[in-house]
């Protein structure tokens, strides 16, 4: 079995977090708080986010050899997630790991382009 790098680790555990995180603040948040929180788009967007994370570390822990390119996706739908949900209250925490996932996916992107 393939060892995995330490980079790759800590995109699969930002990827694993971010997940989680969107998950479960679009059930017990935004589904709470109604309103702007629940409009379609935004959460469409957070659900988006939660799959693509997860879908992102998955494919990085069977060893796809395109991870790459789904990571640099992952980075674009992790930074759209973190600017809508700054737009609404209490929705820090949910913004600040769609920002720790867009990092860590757009750097493990550029190794796997350079690789």
């Amino acid at each position: 079995m393939q060892q995995l790098s330490r980079e790759m680790k800590s995109c699969i555990d930002a990827c694993l977090h971010c997940h989680a995180i969107c998950l479960q603040t679009a059930m017990q948040h935004c589904l709470e708080m109604g309103g702007r929180h629940v409009e379609p788009e935004h959460f469409r967007l957070m659900s988006a986010c939660a799959e693509i994370c997860r879908v992102s570390a998955d494919l990085m822990l069977i060893g796809w050899e395109h991870h790459g390119a789904q990571c640099g996706i992952c980075a674009q739908v992790c930074e759209d997630c973190a600017r809508d949900c700054e737009r609404l209250d209490g929705m820090e925490e949910c913004a600040a790991a769609c920002r720790a996932c867009a990092k860590e996916c757009r750097a493990m992107a550029i190794r796997a382009m350079a690789a």
